[in-house]
């Protein structure tokens, strides 16, 4: 029903599995691209959790997945690591992989209400569940508060005049569809010279603010770190800078054997080396992959590995 290629698939899963009899999570589980070559890298006597905060992609695995005896699949945002493990009554993991941002599934739903290209309600929650939808943002945060929304998490040069722009218009009627917005920024802000539609950033960041996404990420690598077993490993696939940035420097501070000033002669601070990383650059998709898929053109890939 949707079209969904698995980024960096190869690549990601190489590193990540390192023990075919080992357990892993996928804490990004969407349509299973991931999880199904990950399977395939397992033995009969591997195991991983797969987690997404989605309860369509939950039910979709389900059904995909209803054979396989190795895999369990759980209806959780994955902030909440440590509560899912927990239950499941697992102390230590082998690697845990996380493909960040918004799944072909959510993307390819009109209903969802994730993309400028379609005209549906302004809706954006990756768990249907929750409370707080793209047009409460749109519609009721102030202008201030949009504009800090948009430049920070769209990282738009033109945050203070879409915000002011959204704020004229819903005087006179709510915005209530994905196309009003996008025509609203189409209308204030001029098309880039690669012919990009103006709305994408602005889109990206109302999303951002309704998941609670990057914050999340926090969470999630900080509780994943205390489940890696020695030699585990933490692989991210990042597709914005705003992503990236975050695991790039959890990926350094928890690398660093010390963080005293300089001037100190003699460590007080206590800390110890957690990771080692093993992707000083990220790695990104090859010319193929872009081609094949236009939507990995942003990835990029992360690995470290505990101590």
């Amino acid at each position: 029903m949707y079209e969904h290629i698995p980024v960096l698939l190869e690549e990601s899963t190489s590193y990540l599995v390192t023990k075919p009899n080992g357990i892993y999570v996928d804490a990004t589980f969407g349509l299973g691209g991931h999880s199904k070559k990950i399977l395939e890298k397992l033995s009969s006597n591997g195991f991983l959790i797969a987690i997404d905060k989605d309860e369509e992609a939950i039910e979709l695995g389900k059904e995909k997945f209803k054979e396989c005896n190795n895999i369990k699949i759980v209806h959780s945002p994955f902030s909440r690591l440590d509560e899912v493990l927990n239950f499941l009554r697992i102390d230590k993991i082998d690697g845990i992989l996380f493909d960040l941002g918004v799944s072909s599934l959510q993307l390819d739903k009109p209903e969802r209400g994730f993309s400028y290209n379609s005209d549906s309600f302004l809706d954006m929650r990756m768990d249907k569940t929750s409370k707080l939808t793209a047009y409460d943002v749109v519609n009721k945060y102030s202008e201030k508060e949009l504009e800090r929304i948009i430049r920070e998490y769209g990282e738009e040069r033109c945050a203070k005049k879409i915000a002011k722009e959204i704020v004229k218009r819903r005087k006179q009627k709510p915005i209530t569809t994905t196309k009003e917005l996008n025509d609203l920024i189409n209308s204030v802000v001029p098309r880039p010279k690669d012919g990009s539609n103006p709305a994408k950033r602005t889109f990206q960041a109302i999303r951002i603010e309704v998941n609670g996404e990057l914050e999340e990420i926090k969470v999630a690598l900080e509780k994943s770190i205390r489940f890696l077993k020695s030699g585990g490993r933490i692989c991210v696939i990042s597709f914005h800078s705003l992503e990236d940035r975050i695991v790039k420097e959890f990926f350094k501070y928890h690398s660093l054997e010390c963080i005293c000033p300089k001037d100190i002669p003699v460590c007080v601070c206590g800390k110890k080396k957690e990771l080692n990383i093993l992707t000083k650059k990220p790695i990104t998709p090859t010319k193929e992959e872009i081609e094949r898929n236009k939507r990995s053109h942003s990835a990029k890939l992360r690995v470290a590995e505990k101590i």
